[in-house]
């Protein structure tokens, strides 16, 4: 946490707006207590939402809209004033926030890696051919392709529970999710291996918490202030960068992970088809950065991806998730509020 001293002036009462999912609300009250103990007569309530990105379950993010069906509820709710932040898991935060909004404080990141969960096999490797891995992340589908083209990937929606009671149930052999949320939840007995970043490339932001407020609200960015981490920030600056770059959502396989090694940052990009089978990547550090010299470190990255071809990649996956989004259309929900990405 950030030791900057905060507002002399402390706040009386705040809202939290948070999506209604056991790991959602987990955040929601992470950054409750973290408030209370530096504001310890302010009165702190959550606001539970229901997304419509929790409403629809039957198809994958790309198709419905991406992970900003996530958010945009929360955001109404900041808007109107029934609520003044809201906590989300960075990895789900569009790259470009809507005017007005800005992120008030990202929090230190806890673990970035995805984790490997089953019932009966302790690895990738040991799956049988043919075995069924459930996921619902492009860029996890495209990395088990790449290095286990005998496995059949399939998408997996629904919360962390829901998720896990799917492969409970034998619908699928393993199933990849993120390794901060079993942790925050005290599952880590589910984890039967952690897929380091050099066999799954950790989405941009991954494990690391942001607080999304109003631009018009300096008072409370002020009060937030100590709850800033300030590496994990610079980290995750980069990443973003190379992400909002080359126009990062749920259509592409991008993956982008930033880790400090001493004082230098050391910055990887991956971009690919879903297949795996056309895989861009590239990397760069940088010593000592200030958030300025990481996103500048997040260009040179997606400069080099798009020097490689990215772009393409990018725009046939755009073009054929928009056909898929004509040809599913009528069947979408009404336009209702969706609830949280899955971890």
């Amino acid at each position: 946490m950030n030791s900057e001293t905060h507002s002399t002036t402390p706040p009386t009462s705040l809202v939290i707006a948070s999506r209604e999912s056991r790991l959602a609300m987990w955040q929601a009250e992470h950054v409750r207590c973290a408030l209370h103990k530096l504001y310890s007569r302010c009165d702190v309530k959550i606001l539970g939402m229901t997304t419509r990105g929790d409403q629809i379950l039957d198809r994958t993010l790309s198709k419905v809209g991406g992970k900003g069906l996530f958010v945009k509820e929360l955001e109404a709710a900041i808007a109107d004033d029934r609520a003044d932040l809201a906590v989300h898991s960075l990895k789900d935060v569009p790259m470009q926030l809507p005017k007005g909004f800005v992120l008030g404080a990202i929090l230190e990141r806890e673990d970035p890696c995805d984790s490997f969960v089953s019932q009966h096999f302790a690895s990738l490797a040991e799956l049988p051919a043919g075995s069924i891995v459930g996921t619902s992340s492009l860029r996890r589908e495209a990395m088990i392709r790449m290095r286990y083209p005998q496995l059949d990937v399939r998408p997996l929606r629904g919360n962390l529970d829901t998720r896990l009671a799917k492969l409970d149930r034998g619908d699928y052999a393993a199933i990849i999710l993120a390794e901060a949320g079993l942790k925050r939840l005290g599952m880590e007995a589910r984890i039967r291996a952690t897929l380091e970043p050099a066999e799954s490339l950790p989405a941009a932001g991954q494990g690391a918490l942001g607080i999304e407020i109003r631009a018009d609200r300096p008072e409370l960015a002020a009060w937030l202030a100590p709850l800033h981490d300030e590496k994990t920030a610079i980290a995750v600056g980069a990443e973003r960068a190379v992400s909002r770059a080359l126009g990062g959502s749920c259509e592409v396989p991008l993956a982008a992970f930033a880790q400090w090694n001493g004082d230098a940052l050391h910055l990887r990009g991956i971009v690919s088809m879903p297949d795996g089978k056309r895989v861009l990547r590239a990397e760069e550090s940088v010593s000592a950065p200030d958030l300025t010299a990481a996103l500048k470190l997040g260009w040179r990255v997606s400069a080099d991806l798009e020097a490689q071809g990215a772009m393409e990649i990018v725009g046939a996956l755009t073009t054929m998730s928009h056909a898929d989004g004509l040809n599913t259309a009528p069947n979408a929900a009404p336009d209702a509020t969706p609830t949280g990405p899955a971890s």
